[in-house]
C-alpha cells in the first residue's frame, strides 16, 4: 500500500521541526519523520544552551538575524515557553571585524556597543579581555531541549503530524513534483509518495539524497566542548566569542577562535569551532581528541579566570560544514534542502524554517548566496575574522 502525502521532513531536529512549524502555521498538511526519540543526543539539535550571536556584518545574515528575534518571541508565545534567554553576547579579539559588525548591526537597528578592555572587564569579571569588545545585549542563549518540542507541540496543533522513530531507507525522484520514500519502523516497512521533501538530516544528509543531487562538499565533524566548573557563583557571564590569530601571544596553542556561554547548572561551556576530528555519525566516539582538550584547558587558565581550567565535563555533538560556512536552501525539483550550518545555524533556526517552507509551497526564494550551485569563498574565520559559532 502506497500512502501519498503532500509535504514530508525527513529529519526532525532544529531546522527539520521549525520547517513544519512555518508550514503548518500557514495552513499546509505536513508530515515530519524522525528517525530517533524525541530528546536524543546523536545530532546537532540537543542540549541547554546555544548562543544567539547577534555579531555578523553580512547583509544577507543580518536581515535574517532581524527576522530571527522576532520569531523566536514569535514561538514564546505560541508556545507559551519563553525562549530566549537575554544574556548579552560579547565578541572580543578581533577589533576591526568588530567596528565593521558593530555598524551593520547599528544600520539594521540591533543594539550595540563598543567597551574597552576595562569597562568589559568591570562588568563580566570571568572573562579576561585586552582590547576592545562588542556587546550586544539582544543576544543570548537558547534552548535546544526546549525549542524543538516548541516547534513541534505549535505545528501539531495546526495540524502537522510529527513521527519519531520513522527511518527513511531510500529516497527516489520519480516526477517533477513526486518523490518515493520508502520507510522503516519498529512495525515493519512503509511505503510513502510525496508532492514535495524537505529534507533536513544533518550529518545524514549526505546518506539520503539521490546521487543526482549535488551540494558543496559537507564535512561531518565531532565537535567536544565542556562545560568547565565556575569559579564564583556572582560572577555574571555573557554568552561570548574569542578571536585571535592562532600562534599569537596568549593563543599559542589555538585551534580557532573560542566560543562560550553560562549553561545553567552546569557551567561555562567552552569550545574551538569546527576543529572537531572526521567522523561517520553513526560510528562516532563521543570522546574529546586529547591535544584539543588540554589546549582548551590552557585558554580557560589564560582568558577564563571565573572557571577552573581542571573540573569539567565533556559535551559532543556533530557539526555538518560546507567549504564556505554558508548555508545550503535549495530546491532541487521536488526536493528542498537545509543543510551544511557548520555550527552557526541555530541561531536562524526560525528563518531557516520559513525559507524551507517558502520553497517547499512555492512563496519565495532563498537567498543566493545559499543556493546548491554556488562559487565557494574562503571561510572568514581561516583568516582570523571572528567566528559566529552558537557553540555545539
Amino acid at each position: 500500500m502506497v500512502t501519498r502525502l503532500d509535504t514530508v521532513v525527513v529529519g526532525g531536529g532544529a531546522m527539520g521541526s521549525a520547517t513544519a512549524w512555518a508550514l503548518a502555521t500557514r495552513g499546509r498538511e505536513v508530515t515530519l519523520l524522525e528517525q530517533f526519540a524525541p530528546g536524543h543526543t546523536l545530532g546537532a539539535s540537543h542540549g541547554s544552551t546555544r548562543n544567539l550571536n547577534l555579531g555578523y556584518a553580512d547583509p544577507v545574515y543580518v536581515s535574517m538575524l532581524a527576522e530571527a528575534l522576532g520569531l523566536w518571541d514569535l514561538l514564546g508565545e505560541q508556545s507559551g515557553q519563553t525562549q530566549v534567554t537575554r544574556a548579552g553576547i560579547v565578541n572580543h579579539g578581533a577589533p576591526r571585524e568588530q567596528a565593521r559588525v558593530l555598524a551593520s548591526l547599528t544600520a539594521a537597528g540591533i543594539a550595540a556597543e563598543e567597551l574597552s578592555a576595562a569597562e568589559a572587564g568591570e562588568r563580566w569579571s570571568g572573562l579576561r579581555f585586552t582590547g576592545p569588545a562588542l556587546h550586544m545585549p539582544d543576544g543570548g542563549q537558547l534552548n535546544p531541549d526546549l525549542a524543538l518540542p516548541s516547534f513541534q507541540q505549535v505545528a501539531q496543533r495546526h495540524g502537522a503530524l510529527i513521527r519519531h522513530g520513522v527511518r527513511v531507507a531510500g529516497m527516489k525522484i520519480t516526477g517533477d513534483r513526486e518523490v518515493h520514500l520508502a520507510l522503516e519502523t519498529a512495525e515493519g516497512s512503509e511505503t510513502v509518495e510525496a508532492r514535495s521533501v524537505v529534507v533536513t538530516a544533518g550529518a545524514w544528509t549526505g546518506q539520503l539524497l539521490p546521487g543526482s543531487v549535488r551540494l558543496p562538499a559537507l564535512r561531518i565533524t565531532q565537535e567536544q566542548p565542556v562545560h568547565f566548573a565556575r569559579r564564583r557563583q556572582e560572577d555574571v557571564w555573557p554568552g561570548f566569542n574569542h578571536t585571535l590569530v592562532p600562534g599569537s601571544p596568549g593563543f599559542e596553542n589555538a585551534y580557532s577562535p573560542v566560543y562560550g556561554m553560562l549553561t545553567p547548572g552546569e557551567g561555562i561551556k567552552a569550545g574551538w569551532h569546527g576543529t572537531g576530528a572526521l567522523t561517520h555519525p553513526d560510528r562516532r566516539s563521543f570522546a574529546a581528541e586529547p591535544l584539543q582538550l588540554r589546549a582548551l584547558q590552557d585558554y580557560a587558565r589564560q582568558w577564563l579566570p571565573g572557571v577552573d581550567a581542571d573540573s569539567f565535563t565533556e559535551v559532543s555533538c556533530t557539526y555538518t560544514t560546507t567549504p564556505d560556512e554558508d548555508f545550503v536552501l535549495d530546491r532541487i525539483g521536488p526536493l528542498v534542502i537545509g543543510a551544511g550550518f557548520s555550527g552557526h545555524g541555530f541561531k536562524f533556526t526560525p528563518v531557516i524554517g520559513r525559507i524551507l517552507a517558502d520553497l517547499a509551497d512555492g512563496s519565495g526564494p532563498a537567498p543566493a548566496k545559499f543556493a546548491a550551485r554556488r562559487t565557494l569563498a574562503v571561510p572568514a574565520r581561516a583568516t582570523g575574522v571572528a567566528t559566529s559559532a552558537d557553540s555545539a
